[in-house]
Parts: C-alpha cells; structure tokens; sequence
C-alpha cells in the first residue's frame, strides 16, 4: 500500500512539480518506509517552495539525524523554532527546542 502511494505521489508531482502538497506528501511517504535521503531531498525542495509553518523543518531535522548529519539537524531544528515562533505555534517551536536540549544531554 505504501509503495502505492509513494508511486501515486510521485505521478502527481511529475505532472505538476510545483505542487508543494504533493512533494511534502511525498515526503512524508518516503519518511514512513525510512528512505532517509530520498525523504531529506524532497523535504528540502519543498522548504524551498513554500513557507512552511514549522512541521516539515522538524521532519528534516528527524531525517537527518536519522542520516547521521547532526549539524545539519540541528539547523533543521533551529528553523523550525524560528518558522513556528513566525506562525504562532509556540508549543511546536518548545517541542523542537526540547529536543535541541535532549540532544545536549
């Protein structure tokens, strides 16, 4: 089923590449079946696409701790902060500062 979706995602992002709903749905697919650098890339793209409010830059910094890349984590983390403070989700930014904290321990 998952293969399913990650197939029909990949056919709607290919017929409309900007669609930001599609990549990040992608994303999140590719997140599910642990294709860490494949998931990072689109998570990338689609950062660069839109303005997101805070989710997608925790699950960046998910993907690349997953990958190893701590550094580059840990900025994912720290714009995630900043774009959830911007969005007024402040119990978001507090998750992504808890586990910046965590990290430290």
């Amino acid at each position: 089923m998952t293969g399913d979706r990650v197939e029909a995602l990949s056919r709607m992002l290919e017929a409309n590449p900007d669609d930001p709903r599609a990549r990040f749905g992608l994303a999140l697919e590719l997140e599910r079946q642990e294709r860490w650098e494949e998931a990072a890339d689109h998570l990338r793209k689609y950062l660069q696409s839109t303005d997101d409010e805070g989710n997608a830059y925790g699950r960046l910094g998910h993907v690349l701790r997953e990958l190893g890349r701590e550094e580059e984590a840990r900025v994912a983390y720290r714009d995630g902060i900043a774009a959830a403070h911007r969005h007024g989700h402040p119990t978001m930014a507090a998750e992504f500062e808890e586990i910046l904290e965590d990290w430290d321990d």
